[in-house]
């Protein structure tokens, strides 16, 4: 596995036939693994979250999620191969995980999405093992009550794989909280994704994607809540990018 420096992280530079293949391998050596996904909101909340950092750097597995991060790659003069967002990733994870038998936890998003979520994904994979779903409360992760049931069930169900739907920092806090609680060989904070499998939130067109303004087509659909985040915290990365281009040559 290829690991790079990267600003304040580092990154697993593969592709995602090498990404999956490394999950696979996770999986079959049940050791608590988590995957994390950094896009420029992460990296800009790294700075000032120490907590978020030493999640990024006990990851078993750090994929980049964002074009914006791979044309900054080319600017440090280590070109990350591919972009390999969470919500692309998913569809193929689900995909490997019908073909060999490996069970899923989905855990979070709003009520009903998950459920939702499951449902669609059960017509186009049919033979794949979906063994339980929950939407916690708001605020749950200050509620020990809350967070014991919520351990409790995934144990009870087994998954080989949880996927964590919450948010940055929140999805990838608790998985790094709780992780030897959890008797699950990998998890995975994959935000929105859940949203998109169950219809909840449109994904914008390939082409925007493929040209880096999936953050664009996000903003028009929900401004209220992700223009701050865009447009004015995500902006920050710019005056970190001077920072770390000695170290990251």
């Amino acid at each position: 596995m290829t690991r790079m420096k990267f600003m304040n992280i580092e990154i697993d530079n593969v592709t995602m036939e090498e990404a999956l293949m490394r999950i696979d391998y996770l999986i079959k050596i049940k050791k608590n693994a988590y995957v994390v996904t950094p896009n420029v909101d992460h990296i800009v909340q790294i700075e000032t979250n120490s907590e978020l950092r030493q999640v990024y750097n006990d990851a078993n597995l750090i994929l980049t999620d964002g074009k914006p991060l791979i044309w900054l790659s080319k600017l440090y003069g280590n070109t990350i191969k591919e972009k390999i967002s969470g919500s692309d990733l998913f569809p193929k994870l689900c995909k490997m995980a019908e073909l060999k038998g490996y069970s899923l936890y989905f855990l979070g998003a709003a009520p009903g999405v998950a459920i939702k979520a499951a449902e669609n994904l059960k017509v186009k994979f049919p033979k794949l093992r979906i063994v339980g779903t929950y939407s916690p409360s708001m605020g749950f992760e200050n509620n020990r009550n809350e967070i014991d049931k919520i351990v409790s069930d995934i144990n009870k169900a087994q998954p080989d794989i949880l996927i964590v739907a919450l948010g940055c920092p929140k999805q990838e806090l608790f998985i790094y909280r709780y992780r030897e609680a959890l008797n699950v060989p990998i998890s995975l904070g994959l935000g929105a994704t859940l949203d998109f499998v169950a219809g909840n939130i449109k994904r914008s067109p390939k082409w925007m994607s493929n040209i880096g303004l999936e953050w664009l087509y996000r903003t028009a659909q929900d401004p209220k809540r992700l223009i701050k985040r865009y447009f004015i915290n995500d902006m920050k990365i710019f005056k970190y990018i001077p920072r770390y281009i000695r170290s990251n040559r």
